[in-house]
């Protein structure tokens, strides 16, 4: 959200996070591709030519050439990391035991030009039974409660969560148990309240409609159930049931006992042709039985712990998975991302306009225009159907796409900003009019008096040898008299332009068009 009540230049996120200091705990992020050779490894080089050039320079940037960086080399994303936390445990339901979780990292990225910002968290475990994954998958990323049962427990999220420190000291907790918080946060501000452990973890970032000091300020644009990506490397993936993959791939809660559909046949007889990409799912290669489901809200990956292609961070799928995969999912997220941050933005626009207040008209303009060029930047910079040439990869960018309804959502917010600019075009023709018609009117009636008075030079009042002081007197008084007809003459503009077309409308009598005429002078005829 832009700055309030400041006289400060407007300072990008990522400059204030700088300015931050030690008060804040992200730094940023220099990447392999920025930093030492030896931090640049093989499966950094395999993750980047994976995509199209185009691509690589959004990701990337220009890079450097004869040794020296060049303008624009930067790249158009800003990632800022924290290591303050270690390890995270939680409980599923009350009266589970808790289950602690390492946390790999976690990130927040920026891009130059969106006002946009994506949370990342990696968490990982080993030896999970795969309900444990399953119900650690459906309630873990969830920005706050979607309700509560008659008890008075939040429903689908997790019962507890706590963020440590290395030494298991405990940094922050949930609180979606405390239901009359969220509700009056809800009834007061007409916007959710994020739950107490995912606002912890963007300090100094704060909601914009908590009660919290601070200059960056954020609103959530998706969905409060965070999109995912998994990585599950199970014993033998044969066993897994039509029913597992369903509730992996669309990120339910585990089946229970029975296994049974978490819905009806009819709605998931094409399950496996809109969300599954099985070019793997055979018993040969070097990565026999793996299986991609994707259902735009996530993209989880499942294959055999016994191959070691699939389980290799360096070669295998586990390094395509955190970083080709991971990108691809990005920018889906980002475009979409992006696309509703210009929706809110005209919407913002529009309950900021008074149109009785010429200031807040003036406001209004400037915000449609330049969220015009900002969509027209956007397109050009990071708006692309096609990001590799993989097979792949482009195939699991294209299901993201579809399931997320980029196209349509780009086409409708694309749409909007056209109509608010060609509203401002006409608007501005419209003026222009009314303004020509004004000056055409004053010039109008403005001639009879010239034409009369300068007919062959012809003077009302002789005064050529009269002293200068009496020159400049009549100067100033027939100044006087001829600004204020002007200006009458404006004022009355629009009644004497509708005498104007009435004089020259054939099917008026004389008496309809002095009636109109009258009309210049009668208040309130307009």
């Amino acid at each position: 959200m832009p700055l309030r009540d400041t006289q400060r230049p407007q300072l990008r996120p990522w400059d204030l996070l700088r300015e931050a200091g030690e008060a804040s705990p992200w730094r940023e992020r220099v990447d392999e591709y920025t930093g030492d050779r030896e931090q640049f490894h093989e499966r950094h080089y395999n993750e980047f030519v994976s995509f199209l050039p185009y691509v690589q320079r959004f990701l990337y940037g220009e890079g450097r050439a004869h040794g020296k960086a060049q303008g624009g080399g930067e790249s158009p994303m800003r990632v800022f990391r924290r290591h303050d936390i270690a390890a995270l445990r939680t409980v599923a339901r009350p009266g589970d035991a808790p289950i602690t979780l390492s946390v790999v990292h976690i990130d927040l990225y920026f891009f130059f030009d969106v006002d946009v910002v994506l949370l990342n968290v990696e968490v990982c475990a080993d030896d999970l039974p795969l309900p444990v994954a399953q119900e650690q998958l459906y309630r873990f990323g969830r920005a706050y409660p979607g309700g509560w049962d008659e008890d008075g427990a939040a429903q689908n999220c997790l019962a507890s969560v706590e963020w440590l420190d290395a030494r298991g000291n405990v940094l922050a907790r949930s609180d979606a148990q405390q239901r009359e918080a969220f509700l009056s946060h809800v009834c007061e501000h007409r916007a959710p309240r994020i739950a107490a452990h995912w606002a912890y973890l963007m300090q100094p970032l704060v909601s914009d409609h908590s009660g919290e000091p601070g200059q960056l300020r954020y609103r959530q644009i998706e969905y409060y159930r965070m999109p995912l990506m998994a990585y599950l490397a199970v014993d033998d993936p044969r066993r897994l049931t039509r029913q597992d993959f369903i509730r992996l791939g669309l990120v339910t809660a585990p089946g229970g006992p029975d296994n049974a559909l978490p819905y009806s046949e009819q709605h998931l007889a094409d399950f496996e042709q809109r969300c599954c990409y099985d070019r793997f799912w055979v018993d040969a290669g070097t990565a026999p039985r793996t299986r991609y489901l994707c259902s735009g809200h996530a993209l989880v990956v499942v294959g055999d712990a016994r191959s070691s292609f699939f389980r290799c961070r360096d070669r295998g799928v586990l390094a395509q998975f955190k970083h080709q995969h991971f990108l691809l999912f990005l920018i889906a997220h980002f475009q979409k991302a992006a696309l509703l941050m210009f929706s809110d933005q005209l919407v913002e626009a529009l309950k900021r306009l008074d149109i009785h207040d010429p200031d807040s008209v003036k406001r209004f303009k400037r915000a449609i225009r330049a969220s015009f060029e900002r969509f027209l930047r956007f397109t050009h910079r990071y708006w692309f159907h096609e990001i590799s040439e993989q097979a792949q990869v482009r195939a699991l960018s294209h299901m993201c796409a579809s399931h997320l309804g980029l196209d349509p959502l780009y086409d409708e917010v694309k749409q909007r900003i056209a109509d608010m600019n060609s509203y401002l075009e006409t608007d501005s023709l419209r003026r222009q009019a009314n303004t020509v018609v004004r000056l055409t009117v004053v010039t109008l009636f403005g001639l009879i008096g010239t034409v009369t008075t300068g007919f062959l030079g012809m003077n009302l009042l002789a005064e050529a040898d009269a002293p200068l002081s009496r020159k400049l007197l009549w100067f100033g008084v027939v100044a006087v008299l001829t600004t204020i007809l002007t200006f009458y003459t404006m004022v009355k503009s629009k009644r004497l332009s509708d005498f104007i077309d009435a004089m020259s409308d054939e099917r008026l009598t004389l008496r309809q068009r002095l009636g109109v005429l009258a009309r210049v002078w009668k208040p309130g005829s307009d």
